[in-house]
């Protein structure tokens, strides 16, 4: 339904007046003035991209440095308290 649509809004477009008046150079300038703004755009959104990507690899490593701080200090085999042992006499 909707190529139809754009087709048909294709057509009726070339059959005004006003696409007739625009002859072969009048068109390649707004093909290429919408082709070098679809670049630009594109551009943007690539760049915001990779300042995103670096930006969180930046926080990763971060963490990392915060972490690897207390690397040795595991207290998975240690016995918090010891057990005394009462000597009866």
């Amino acid at each position: 339904m909707g190529i139809r649509l754009l087709l048909a809004a294709a057509l009726l477009l070339l059959w005004t007046p006003v696409a007739e008046a625009l002859m072969e150079p009048e068109v390649c300038y707004i093909l290429d003035a919408i082709l070098f703004l679809y670049g630009v755009v594109l551009t943007v959104l690539y760049c915001r991209l990779k300042l995103q990507v670096h930006q969180a690899s930046q926080q990763g490593a971060s963490k990392e440095k915060e972490e690897a701080i207390y690397t040795g200090l595991s207290s998975e085999g240690q016995e918090m308290y010891e057990t005394l042992q009462i000597k009866q006499s």
